[in-house]
């Protein structure tokens, strides 16, 4: 073009940069897909946590010495302890209560009543952990308390233990009928059975995958089992067909052959496949070719005389049968 007066136009400076970018795009390397996680038995379900409170956490409160031998004084002392106790809980002094709750529980560590009048307290101070101490030192007491059960309901109302408030609320219901138990029972009673129906949900779930994967196992061990015999019979069937010209094992009506005086019905068949020289001639085409032929005509036999490898088979296999070639 030049010779000729022409100009060569610039590369336009575009598709260089294209070209780059577009090698550079391929150089970056893809993303790898997130595969979803899996879902957990939580992630389904709902639950209204409306009046949850966070744990306390504190040290857990004096119980007194459950093994003092409580005199006469030391019991009306604790009496006089409680009903200030009681007092200052009306004046809603509630840890001016718990304090006394406290010095009546040593005095007497072993009246359930005084506990629970101290988890009541400590509900209200929105202490559940505390309370349900003190409740379950109640119970362990008198496990027929239905004040007791009550309060340890409550307590586990606080904390979001929906089924464990439901099963202690219905308990102090069905032992001392209490319409304040009665109402919150029928508060959490629900929100507990939706937690009771969400756990049988993947109970039957994992129950289904267990068995499935149990059928699968089973499945799979059967198919191994068949393709072990299926390859059984097959390895079975490939040996035989290396002796697949004769009549139980020999080629071309081998025996009882003219040829072959007293080899009808082939005894000693196991004998003569156990003879390692035997076996390593018929996996000799040569020896094969012309013992085919031999079986077919015996007339043939005079063809190999001079071939020691065939001779030697059929010298062999005369011996066996007692009979010479």
């Amino acid at each position: 073009l030049k010779s000729m007066g022409g100009t060569i136009p610039p590369a336009p400076a575009n598709a260089s940069t294209e070209e780059t970018s577009k090698g550079k795009a391929k150089e970056q390397p893809e993303e790898p897909v997130k595969s979803p996680e899996p879902e957990s038995e939580e992630s389904d379900l709902e639950i209204d946590n409306e009046g949850v409170i966070e744990p306390d956490n504190d040290d857990p409160q004096e119980m007194g010495d459950e093994n003092v031998e409580v005199t006469e004084e030391m019991a009306d002392q604790a009496n006089e302890k409680k009903m200030e106790a009681i007092n200052a809980l009306s004046e809603g002094d509630l840890q001016k209560a718990v304090d006394l709750f406290t010095d009546a529980i040593k005095l007497n560590p072993c009246l359930a009543i005084l506990y629970a009048k101290r988890a009541s307290v400590f509900v209200k101070l929105q202490k559940p952990n505390a309370a349900i101490r003190d409740c379950d030192r109640a119970i362990k007491i008198n496990p027929d308390s239905a004040q007791t059960y009550k309060w340890r309901g409550k307590a586990h109302r606080l904390l979001g233990h929906w089924e464990e408030a439901a099963h202690d609320l219905a308990l102090a219901c069905k032992l001392d009928y209490d319409e304040d138990a009665s109402a919150m029972l029928k508060e959490v009673q629900p929100r507990a059975q939706k937690i009771a129906e969400h756990r049988r949900k993947y109970e039957r779930k994992r129950e289904e995958k267990e068995i499935k994967e149990r059928m699968e196992r089973v499945k799979k061990a059967r198919e191994e089992h068949e393709k072990a015999q299926r390859e059984e019979e097959a390895r079975r069937q490939a040996g035989g067909a290396q002796f697949g010209g004769f009549p139980g094992g020999f080629p071309g009506g081998f025996p009882g052959a003219a040829g072959m005086p007293g080899m009808a019905g082939m005894p000693g068949l196991n004998e003569i496949l156990s003879d390692p020289e035997v076996l390593a001639a018929m996996q000799d085409p040569e020896v094969m070719v012309a013992f085919q032929d031999v079986a077919q005509n015996p007339a043939n036999m005079s063809k190999y005389q001079s071939n020691p490898k065939v001779m030697n088979l059929i010298s062999k296999l005369s011996a066996k049968f007692g009979s010479k070639p």
